[in-house]
């Protein structure tokens, strides 16, 4: 999901991921959409309305300097009509520990969170590392969680009512870097090849894959990872008035989709966003041989696209460590974005500045690229989107 640029030094973790290993679910206040009633608005020149779903702050976990709520609410599914979001508490994009002087100072977990639909936490459990994509598995009724998207990734399931995570163990990546958004398409299970190029050759390179198709062993605890497409491969030109193809030449392969068959182009495809690149990326068939990019104007991370106008949107913004609900008339097919204008590519080490805002909510033309704000007032600085019919 959000890219970093935190680079610090890694370090190894366990196997096995228990639900009871030092978190603790506060009982006071849990039910965390009641608790924070007073923040519900609407926009009265659009008609909708956005809400606190939940927080992290109920929720603690013991760290080296003592216990800490969780914070930094990132990547959100839907699994069985409750939701799960990844808190990344602090922890750097390669594993290593919370830096000293923040919220749970040495930590080197990150929590996923099982929220009831009324906001409550139900099942909590801890991962070791930086955890980014957190993608529900409905085939197999169970949540897949990857950690580290700069490098030495790692790969979670997550039953819900289990006790446990179950650890499978990710070979060295040829793209040198790590492992962000998950998706399932045509039978396959596809993760994005992210920060490409850490530990190796700068990006772009070839050999480097931009998504990986994973396949899990459960006998072995093991992942095994094939390249779909490269970050130099060629594609065609989506931007309505453009034609021919030319090389993608990515440097940031993140978050990752299947386009809605409601949407107004590439309904059914998969999608891959280059954020610092500004493109997002169409995949039309399994072996990857029909590629399209489209250009954007703007840097974004998570897509949802509207299945109508009565659906919820639920944003987290790790900014505010808050998990937000939106209802309204919505369009069905619009495609709304979060949009990462300090992850852009030209972006600037001291970030926000001139020109480069903090994040927004916005929606993308699915023609032209354009990306424009999101009729809504609250200001929210999106990280994870998901939007439930």
């Amino acid at each position: 999901m959000t890219a970093s640029r935190f680079l610090p030094t890694h370090r190894a973790r366990g196997s096995a991921v228990s639900l009871a290993l030092g978190v603790a679910i506060v009982l006071a206040g849990c039910g965390s959409s009641n608790s924070h009633s007073t923040t519900t608005s609407k926009s009265a020149s659009t008609g909708f309305t956005s809400s606190v779903f939940a927080s992290g702050i109920p929720i603690t976990i013991s760290t080296p300097s003592g216990k800490t709520s969780i914070n930094q609410p990132d990547d959100i599914t839907e699994l069985g009509g409750h939701i799960f979001v990844g808190f990344q508490n602090n922890v750097g994009p390669q594993g290593e520990p919370t830096p000293t002087g923040t919220q749970g100072t040495g930590n080197l977990d990150s929590t996923v969170v099982e929220f009831s639909s009324s906001g409550s936490p139900v099942g909590t459990w801890n991962l070791p590392g930086h955890v980014d994509g957190v993608t529900a598995d409905t085939a197999h009724n169970r949540v897949i969680a990857t950690t580290n998207e700069d490098a030495n990734p790692h790969l979670y399931v997550i039953t819900p009512g289990s006790s446990q995570a179950v650890t499978y163990h990710v070979p060295a990546l040829p793209s040198n870097g790590g492992f962000d958004a998950i998706t399932f398409w045509h039978g396959m299970m596809l993760i994005s090849g992210s920060a490409p190029g850490t530990t190796g050759k700068a990006p772009p390179q070839a050999s480097y894959p931009a998504v990986y198709a994973v396949t899990l062993n459960s006998a072995t605890h093991t992942a095994s990872v094939r390249g779909l497409f490269g970050d130099e491969a060629s594609a065609s030109r989506a931007n309505s008035g453009q034609t021919g193809t030319t090389p993608l030449a990515l440097v940031d392969p993140d978050s990752n989709f299947v386009v809605p068959t409601y949407a107004s182009r590439f309904a059914g495809q998969f999608m891959l966003i280059s954020q610092g690149d500004y493109e997002d990326i169409f995949v039309g068939d399994s072996t990857a041989k029909q590629l399209s990019v489209m250009k954007l104007s703007q840097s974004v991370d998570d897509t949802q696209w509207a299945s109508g106008p009565s659906g919820t949107l639920y944003v987290t913004d790790g900014s505010a460590d808050l998990i937000y609900k939106i209802t309204g008339p919505f369009t069905k097919g619009e495609e709304i974005v979060g949009v990462t204008p300090c992850d852009a590519g030209n972006a600037p080490a001291a970030c926000p500045a001139t020109g480069f805002p903090n994040n927004y909510l916005g929606q993308v033309n699915q023609s032209t690229g354009a990306v424009s704000k999101f009729a809504l007032t609250t200001p929210i600085q999106p990280a994870g989107l998901l939007f439930v019919p």
